[in-house]
């Protein structure tokens, strides 16, 4: 029951309202007690005369006062709740609820889970079932009435994904579902954000929901993305989108290199009434190359990131020419119609010197990846080596025929070139122009479309042999080759058949020209990265061809993280059609060496609003709460308390126990002041450990074995850390002899930490850099013998790898500048640690890609294995990036509240073995290093 914005959870308890005019016939019927009045014989004569006579009746201010006093407890049991949620509870049939998990949800996420949560709670008290949908996971998902806990647990195992939504999916499942039972009521959680499936979807939407009502939830906060990346000749950019034309604003774009770390930041603003704006980074090309990554700061969400791989890096181009008359006559040149051509898309470098053999090993000396050589004949024997040996190592030499080509030519071509030049049309020629033959299927042109009007009027013929079809890129119609190419060690050759001006033929004149330099250029860097050995001249084609399998996927907040179990390979050559979606997460594909991103925008996208007309008047739109429900019985009980507080007191007053206050005497009113004062305090604030004395604190750290984890001041990160390490030592007491008390929480700016061998330490990029004191507390516990576990909970192993330095891991090392750390190490097969308790192997957490990270032990020159170490040899640090708290966390009834990344329960087994084995390790040291344990260690593994 709601009288908004104030419900009611027991709302029939109202009722005892309607006993109030009763109370107050009591009261005012019912006198005060009479004044007690001293009667010493002395003062007789004093009080003959009476100056005050005792009422007959209640004053009307102490009734009045006594029924709000009755009202505030009546209102109390009936538990007022301020701001509920919309009733959208079903009458008959179940509720269906969608949530939008998609990209945009990344920002609002905990606004929307406390929302559902909120509704399937209802649900779960008035009975019904539950339709759950999120809407960017497809199909897959059970799409049937279930338990509002099932539905509940669904929820809490939700994430927001790198993808957007996909509402359309849902419609074959959903109609079944309407057939088998119509829904009583529909709630939809939306981003308001529009897809390509939205109005399809809103249409069935209105079929399947009958009668029911629709309540869609709007406004919630969107993150700004990124779209359209370009390097271009002059600066790298990149669009900036925003869903609503709302008021300026600006943004920060940062750019951040395989390493994650920040090369460049750059303001974008977002003029009034705009949904875009261009970001501009102006950088050096050596630097705008280096560029892997651009996000929005602040902006936590995959829509805010673009990703780039090799494609987005200008590439340096070298151009030379054999002409004499380039700079005289511009438009007989071959390089214009090159550099016209090239452009767009690669940094060219021409050589003022017209020296060939000062002018070639210059621009090899520039770092070119591509040599291209405009009709240049015979090369002089120490360029011919120079440039030999470049390609050997990678390079590749594209060259155009001309007229010095036809005179003669060097080793440096594909294939054989006969003497001569042959010329099609004419009045010397019997043979016509020739159009150029369909590009085939294992040609990297392949694809290209042809256009009818280009022909070719000469030509350099190659001599017939039995490769030359392989060799072939480009053919004419009569057969003869326009492009041919081969392998050259590391490195190719590639060889127009034809100029690179309109002498020969008009294909400079078309965009096929530049379509086949880019497709050429584009493999450049691809044959250098793989290191091709020799083989056929399309193997660079096949492996366009291949499967690019998932490296790293990023989630819905823009982080890194294992590809799923959902994430399929992208072939190579259809990469660029393909759109994020749940089985094409955005992330990177293919090898560490050569990669692919796939990001979430493309160029030209842009965020549309979503358009709900087509539910018609059905849609009951809502905003989302901008903050949770609020109980009002506590501040009810409150006043009750002060109502009769002030009771006391008026009756104090009206017996005149004011004289015997002033004579000492005692007062059984005092009784109940006394007695109240506890439960003041105790209804004022919520006890916590820290506010515990010093004494009581260490009592329970020392007395017991307990846990402890560091207490960041993020409620959900120190509720997930302390459902962690209490259900760690449930597993504990469970498979060992230790018996630990439920874990405790320590604030490291003030608690003893000496009481604890081992902190987990989670971290956030919202807790501040503790102090200088506070760093010099925990250097001196970590030197006197205590562990730190520090989890960065974004698997920090993606630091040494591309793209995986995160906010997170740059706070922890700002957080250990100051200390004197060891040399680090993954935890090595042979350390104490894969044997404390458990026989392990790997240490994962909720995730499973970060090593586990201790100090690292040099190995004795003179045994070649490791030395054991003074004291108990434990490590006074261990660093990973796997959850472990998220892996543990339970709730009071033993239900894991974080699914697993993948949804593994082997490796939930395993995450809490590594934590038993990271106890016993800091309680035992290094006891099991000994040799006299390797017997019972070879029986247990069967050797």
């Amino acid at each position: 029951m709601s009288f908004f914005p104030i419900g009611f959870t027991a709302p029939f308890v109202l009722s005892a309202l309607l006993l109030l005019p009763v109370i107050w016939w009591l009261l005012r019927l019912t006198p005060p007690r009479p004044r007690q009045v001293a009667f010493p014989p002395t003062r007789l004569l004093f009080d003959i005369e009476k100056r005050e006579e005792t009422p007959e009746k209640s004053p009307w201010w102490l009734t009045l006062l006594r029924l709000l006093l009755a009202a505030a407890l009546i209102v109390a049991l009936a538990g007022p709740i301020w701001r509920p949620a919309a009733d959208t509870m079903p009458g008959k049939g179940p509720l269906w609820l969608f949530v939008d998990n998609g990209w945009s949800s990344a920002k609002g996420w905990q606004n929307m889970q406390a929302l559902a949560e909120e509704l399937l709670d209802t649900a779960g008290q008035r009975g019904a079932t539950v339709l759950f949908a999120a809407t960017a996971d497809g199909a897959s998902q059970p799409l049937i009435p279930q338990s509002a806990a099932e539905a509940r647990d669904r929820l809490r195992a939700l994430e927001p994904r790198a993808w957007p939504t996909h509402r359309a999916t849902l419609t074959t499942a959903l109609r079944k579902a309407a057939t088998e039972e119509q829904p009583g009521a529909v709630v939809w959680l939306t981003d308001n954000l529009s897809d390509a499936g939205s109005d399809a979807f809103l249409r069935d939407l209105d079929a399947m929901s009958g009668d029911a009502g629709v309540s869609v939830y709007e406004g919630l906060d969107i993150p700004l993305a990124l779209a359209g990346a370009r390097n271009n000749a002059d600066a790298l950019t990149v669009a900036v989108l925003r869903r609503d034309g709302g008021a300026e604003r600006s943004a920060t774009i940062r750019a951040l290199d395989l390493k994650g770390r920040v090369l460049a930041e750059t303001e974008a603003r977002l003029e009034a009434a705009a949904t875009n704006a261009e970001a501009r980074f102006d950088l050096p090309v050596e630097l705008r190359n280096d560029v892997a990554k651009l996000e929005v700061a602040g902006e936590e969400s995959a829509g805010s990131v673009q990703l780039l791989d090799d494609r987005w890096q200008r590439r340096s181009i070298g151009l030379v020419s054999g002409a004499s008359v380039d700079q005289a006559q511009p438009l007989l040149s071959p390089l214009y119609y090159l550099q016209r051509a090239l452009s767009p898309f690669a940094e060219l470098r021409v050589p003022r010197d017209a020296d060939l053999a000062r002018a070639v090993p210059d621009l090899i000396e520039q770092g070119v990846s591509v040599l291209i050589l405009a009709d240049v004949g015979r090369l002089p024997d120490n360029v011919a080596d120079r440039l030999a040996r470049w390609v050997d190592d990678g390079g590749m030499l594209v060259r155009f025929a001309g007229p010095r080509m036809a005179g003669g030519a060097d080793d440096l071509t594909p294939t054989r070139l006969r003497a001569g030049d042959r010329s099609l049309g004419g009045s010397l020629s019997w043979e016509e122009p020739q159009p150029l033959a369909a590009f085939s299927e294992n040609s990297p042109f392949a694809g290209l479309e042809i256009p009818g009007d280009v022909t070719v009027t000469r030509q350099v013929l190659a001599e017939p042999s039995a490769d030359l079809p392989d060799r072939s890129w480009a053919l004419l119609s009569d057969g003869t080759p326009l492009v041919t190419a081969s392998l050259r060690g590391r490195g190719r050759l590639v060889l127009f058949h034809v100029t690179a001006d309109t002498s020969w033929s008009n294909l400079p004149l078309s965009g096929s020209f530049v379509e086949m330099l880019r497709r050429i250029i584009a493999i450049a860097d691809a044959s250098r990265q793989t290191g091709e050995g020799q083989g056929t001249s399309n193997s660079s084609v096949e492996q366009e061809r291949t499967m690019l399998p998932p490296l790293r996927t990023m989630d819905g907040y823009g982080h890194f993280s294992t590809p799923g179990a959902d994430a399929l390979p992208i072939a190579a050559d259809a990469f660029d059609e393909v759109e994020a979606s749940r089985t094409h997460p955005a992330g990177i594909y293919g090898s560490e060496d050569a990669f692919r991103a796939l990001n979430v925008f493309r160029d030209g996208d842009a965020l549309r609003p979503l358009d709900l007309g087509p539910l018609a008047a059905k849609a009951q739109r809502l905003a989302y709460p901008t903050a949770g429900p609020t109980e009002l019985a506590p501040v009810l009980l409150m006043m009750a308390l002060a109502l009769l507080l002030a009771d006391a007191i008026a009756m104090i007053m009206l017996r005149g126990d004011l004289e015997r206050i002033r004579h000492g005497i005692p007062l059984r009113s005092g009784i109940v002041i006394l007695m109240a004062a506890p439960l003041i305090l105790a209804l004022s604030g919520e006890g916590r450990a820290q506010d515990t004395s010093s004494d009581l604190f260490a009592l329970n750290a020392t007395l017991d074995t307990r846990l402890a984890y560091v207490v960041t001041g993020d409620p959900e990160v120190d509720g997930t850390s302390q459902a962690g390490l209490l259900g760690l030592s449930r597993y504990l007491m469970q498979r060992t002899a230790l018996e630990p008390e439920a874990p405790v929480g320590v604030d490291i700016t003030q608690d003893e930490l000496s009481f604890f061998p081992l902190l987990y330490w989670p971290i956030t990029t919202t807790m501040p850099v503790p102090s200088d004191d506070t760093m010099a507390r925990i250097d001196a516990y970590m030197r006197n013998g205590g562990t730190i576990l520090f989890d960065t909970r974004d698997q920090l192993s993606a630091g040494l790898q591309p793209f995986g330095t995160t906010e997170n891991g740059a706070r922890l090392r700002a957080i250990l500048e100051d200390l004197d750390i060891p040399p680090l190490e993954p935890v090595p097969i042979d350390h104490v640690l894969t044997k404390a308790f458990y026989l392990l192997d790997q240490f994962p957490g909720r995730y499973s890609g970060s090593p586990l990270w201790v100090e690292a032990i040099e190995p004795q020159a003179n045994e070649g294995s490791r030395p054991v170490v003074a004291g108990d040899g434990v490590s006074t640090i261990m660093i990973t990036g796997n959850d472990f708290a998220g892996a543990w966390a339970t709730t009071e009834t033993g239900t894991f509240l974080f699914a697993t990344v993948p949804s593994d329960p082997a490796q939930r087994e395993y995450a809490y073995r590594s934590g038993v084995n990271i106890v016993m390790y800091a309680l035992t040291g290094n006891y099991k290093a000994d040799q006299v344990h390797i017997p019972a260690l070879l029986e247990r593994l069967g050797q």
